[in-house]
C-alpha cells in the first residue's frame, strides 16, 4: 500500500492560517519564500533529525496560498509511491488524470497532483529522503 504522508490546506493568508493553527492546536509553521511558492510547512508533532514525525502514524501538512483555478481550492492528501511515472501511469489507467508534470521539491521528493474519478485533488510524492520498502 502507498500511505499518505502530507496534507495541503489552500489559505487566502497564509501567515493568518498559520497563526491560527499554531494558536488553536501548537502546530509551528516554516514559511518559505517567493521561490517556494509561499508555501508553508507545518509541523503538527515533534520531527526527529531527518524531517519525518517522530510519532507512529501522524503526518505533518502544508499551507498554500489560494490559486485561480479550482483544482487549488480544496484540501488534499499526499500519497507516498516508491516509483512516481509507474504511479502516473496507474492513476491514468484507473480513470483519474495527472494534473502537470512531476517536479522536483528541493530535499523532499518528485510531486504532481492529480484529480481521481470523483473530481477530487489529490498529489503524490516519491521522497528522496527515506527509501520506502
Amino acid at each position: 500500500m502507498n500511505p499518505v504522508v502530507h496534507f495541503e490546506l489552500p489559505a487566502k493568508d497564509t501567515k493568518r492560517m498559520a497563526d491560527f493553527y499554531s494558536k488553536a492546536f501548537g502546530w509551528q509553521p516554516r514559511f518559505f519564500g517567493e521561490e517556494m511558492g509561499n508555501y508553508v510547512t507545518v509541523s503538527t508533532v515533534e520531527t526527529g533529525n531527518d524531517g519525518r514525525p517522530s510519532v507512529a502514524g501522524a503526518i505533518n501538512g502544508g499551507l498554500f496560498p489560494v490559486g485561480e483555478n479550482e483544482s487549488n481550492r480544496h484540501p488534499s492528501l499526499v500519497i507516498a509511491v516508491d516509483e512516481i511515472r509507474e504511479a502516473i501511469q496507474t492513476i491514468n489507467k484507473s480513470g483519474g488524470k495527472v494534473i502537470g508534470e512531476p517536479v522536483m521539491i528541493p530535499g523532499v521528493g518528485e510531486y504532481v497532483s492529480f484529480t481521481d474519478t470523483e473530481g477530487n485533488t489529490m498529489s503524490i510524492l516519491k521522497p528522496v529522503m527515506e527509501e520506502r520498502k
